[in-house]
C-alpha cells in the first residue's frame, strides 16, 4: 500500500461521490477510480466506505441507480445524481467552504 495515499475522511465521501456524479452516470467501482484520478491519487475510497455510502446516499434520494454493463462487460449498477442531489452537494460544498476556511484561520495563529 502506497502511504502517500489517504482515506477520504468520513465527512468528506458523500460530497465527492455526488459532484464525480454531476459529469454522468458512473457505476461504484468508476466513482472510486475516478476520486482517486482527479485527486492524483491522494485519496482513496475503501469499497468498505463506498458501497454504504452508495446505498445511504440512494436511500436519502440524492443518487438514483440503474442496472447496466460496465466497460469491460460485465453487469454492474450505475449511479446518477437526481436534483435533490445536487442540492444537497451545493450544502455540502458551502459547508466544506466554512470548514476549510475556519481551519485556515486556526492555522494562522500558528
Amino acid at each position: 500500500m502506497n502511504r502517500a495515499k489517504k482515506d477520504v475522511l468520513q465527512g468528506t465521501l458523500d460530497m465527492l461521490i455526488l459532484r464525480v456524479l454531476v459529469s454522468g452516470s458512473m457505476h461504484g467501482y468508476g466513482i472510486g477510480q475516478r476520486i482517486e484520478q482527479i485527486s492524483g491519487e491522494a485519496l482513496r475510497v475503501e469499497e468498505g466506505s463506498l458501497y454504504p455510502a452508495l446505498h445511504r446516499m440512494e436511500q436519502e434520494r440524492w443518487i438514483r441507480s440503474r442496472w447496466g454493463v460496465s466497460e469491460n462487460n460485465r453487469r454492474a449498477k450505475f449511479y446518477e445524481i437526481t436534483p435533490q442531489g445536487k442540492r444537497q452537494l451545493e450544502i455540502e460544498d458551502e459547508n466544506w467552504n466554512r470548514l476549510t476556511a475556519a481551519v485556515r484561520q486556526v492555522m494562522r495563529l500558528a
